[in-house]
């Protein structure tokens, strides 16, 4: 896969040049960085964080959050031991797993709506992309990326059929692109998804449930093992926090939409339909994990010896 051999290579493998033993530093036993992304997919956390529940259950933590644009920068974080844990999507922690990073899935966080929206009159009915007619997705090795390579495997046969037509964008800038004409399609999360189907002259082309055949973890959370291996105490705490906050949204309507609409400068009835109408899950199973194994190894995205288990932390 030209696209992912050129470029993720190029993007990520320089970040595996850092040594581990230069990078880390000391762990301190009530203390957590938290790293989180933009969308509606990490809402649990933005609850967590708005609510201080990890205060609440430990007095003595001391929690960092941090907001990062990608899983680069995520990763990037991590290696120098600025970040303890963080979010990403199945993919892309395999293909960092994959490449010596020491962290390892703790829970689930969200099943979610992901999808491909196309600009109408740009694709005309064509339904291909290449060079001049562009989509954007978050970067090379994300999610996204792979369900569109899942779902092009299924339609074409070809995997990576579209790659000469993939950019780069965090999500933000991916629907600004689109809407002004930039790019002819976004692979993207919620809250963009969603404001981009809900266009005149917008459609969806492929879901992500679609390309993957199932129901499948959007974003897991994951923690390095130096932090795993000093911190249990703070890490079992960690986790009963974010269970805390699944649960608040489920049983905190209200509460909940006054908190996320501040943040994400929606009106409660649109934030209400978003949030709990239109397939965001919020749980820490961790389910489609060797779905993706099986597809990216079989196409040399990652190695072919990498078990479920061993990428998972004992349940505290």
């Amino acid at each position: 896969m030209s696209f992912l051999k050129d470029k993720i290579i190029i993007l990520l493998i320089c970040v595996f040049v850092l040594t581990f033993s230069s990078c880390s530093k000391k762990a301190s036993p009530n203390r957590i960085t938290i790293a989180e992304q933009y969308g509606l997919a990490y809402a649990p956390l933005q609850i967590m964080r708005e609510k201080g529940f990890l205060e609440e259950i430990n007095p003595r933590a001391e929690v960092h959050w941090v907001t990062l644009g990608n899983t680069a920068a995520i990763r990037e974080a991590a290696l120098a031991g600025d970040v303890d844990a963080g979010f990403l999507g199945i993919p892309p922690y395999l293909i960092s797993y994959d490449k010596g990073m020491t962290w390892k899935i703790a829970t689930g966080l969200s099943q979610s709506p992901l999808g491909l929206v196309v600009n109408d009159d740009l694709i005309n009915g064509q339904n291909e992309f290449d060079s001049k007619t562009l989509l954007a997705l978050p970067q090379p090795g994300s999610i996204q990326h792979i369900l569109l390579a899942m779902g092009l495997e299924n339609q074409y046969g070809e995997h990576d059929r579209w790659d000469e037509a993939l950019v780069s964008m965090n999500h933000p800038d991916g629907m600004n692109a689109l809407f002004n004409g930039a790019v002819a399609g976004h692979f993207t999360s919620p809250p963009y998804l969603f404001r981009e189907m809900d266009e005149s002259g917008y459609s969806l082309y492929m879901t992500g449930r679609e390309a993957m055949g199932g129901p499948f973890t959007f974003i897991v959370g994951v923690v390095t093992e130096d932090f795993y291996n000093h911190n249990p105490g703070l890490y079992r705490d960690y986790l009963k926090a974010l269970d805390q906050s699944i649960d608040f949204i489920k049983r905190n309507r209200k509460e909940t939409l006054e908190i996320l609409g501040s943040l994400y400068e929606l009106e409660p009835e649109v934030l209400s339909d978003y949030l709990y109408d239109r397939g965001m899950v919020y749980s820490q199973d961790v389910l489609g994990l060797e779905v993706f194994l099986d597809f990216m190894a079989e196409r040399d995205m990652i190695s072919d010896d990498i078990s479920p288990e061993e990428v998972f932390f004992e349940a505290p």
